[in-house]
């Protein structure tokens, strides 16, 4: 199926959005009860836990019903157009720093390898 991403077994249709430290999965699900589609938007968030020492995943879901979309898309669109004029923004700018940020993270993953081989000479 075009655009199925997801594994999971009760998803119909599936996509997701990586954005920096989050994740967005959108996924059409069908309801036991009814057998009508609905759809979830998951915001899956990457956070280090201080404690342990290890990253857990903040999750936080949204349950949409199809009786709700013609509003929900009507009133997200408006929230949009007013952010993009109220606060524009240039997307090649913010796919540069976006790629800046990529490039800072890979070069911190990366070390230089040193013998210490040659310290003996």
């Amino acid at each position: 199926m075009e655009g199925f991403e997801n594994k999971d077994k009760n998803a119909i249709y599936a996509r997701s959005l990586r954005a920096g430290r989050r994740t967005y999965f959108f996924d059409v699900r069908e309801s036991n009860r009814s057998g009508d589609y609905y759809l979830t938007i998951t915001e899956s968030k990457k956070r280090f836990v201080d404690d342990s020492g290890k990253f857990v995943f903040d999750k936080h879901k949204v349950f949409l019903y199809k009786e709700d979309f013609e509003q929900f898309v009507t009133d997200l669109n408006d929230v949009v157009d007013f952010i993009k004029k109220e606060q524009p923004f240039n997307t090649a700018d913010l796919k540069a720093e976006r790629e800046k940020n990529r490039e800072v993270r890979e070069t911190a993953n990366t070390f230089t390898d040193v013998s210490f081989d040659d310290l003996d000479k």
